[in-house]
């Protein structure tokens, strides 16, 4: 998925990735980000953890917005992939 890409892509740049960042989702061989499952429990894991920065498909901001407390947003900024 989207992990293992940017593990590949710090590899290849010689740039390690953020310690403080998670992130999620299925990367088709066109290059487009794909929508999961669990977004809730997965940032509230993040939030838990001490993570300041969420990579997210765009496709499940709807979820974002619905299903998690505003006050778990609050310490973690969300970047949207497609």
């Amino acid at each position: 998925g989207v992990a293992v890409l940017l593990a590949l892509a710090s590899v290849l740049l010689d740039r390690p990735m953020r310690s403080d960042t998670a992130v999620t989702g299925e990367v088709t061989l066109r290059g487009q980000v794909l929508p999961v499952g669990g977004i809730r429990d997965k940032v509230l894991a993040a939030h838990r953890a001490g993570v300041n920065h969420v990579l997210l498909p765009l496709a499940n901001k709807r979820h974002v917005l619905e299903d998690i407390p505003a006050k778990t947003l609050r310490g973690i900024q969300v970047h949207y992939m497609r």
